[in-house]
């Protein structure tokens, strides 16, 4: 169940973003408070996520795999650009994220 928690907390965190980019400087009502409603909800989760996983293994996860999201959802729905280092070192995130979990 922590584990759930933990990427519902992720998925939640990078909607969350995406409204915020969407509420236009917090000028928008509705994206506004989504941006609010989901950020509490992210960190609701990973509070209690935090209770069964490791701290340090969790808030990387929380945080890298996040970024992650971002920078897919930047690239794939806000068109903004894409090079090789981007995906390069997007890439290492990745697998930082797998190593940590691995080797925790």
């Amino acid at each position: 169940m922590s584990w759930f928690l933990l990427f519902s907390a992720i998925a939640l965190e990078v909607l969350a973003t995406v409204q915020l980019k969407l509420s236009d400087g917090f000028t928008k009502f509705d994206y506004s408070f989504n941006t609010v409603v989901l950020f509490l909800l992210s960190f609701a989760c990973a509070a209690f996520a935090f209770k069964k996983i490791d701290l340090s293994l969790a808030y990387a996860l929380w945080s890298g795999l996040g970024t992650v999201g971002i920078i897919a959802v930047g690239i794939l729905y806000f068109d903004e650009p894409s090079s090789l280092m981007k995906m390069f070192f997007t890439g290492l995130i990745i697998v930082g994220a797998i190593g940590l979990n691995y080797y925790s």
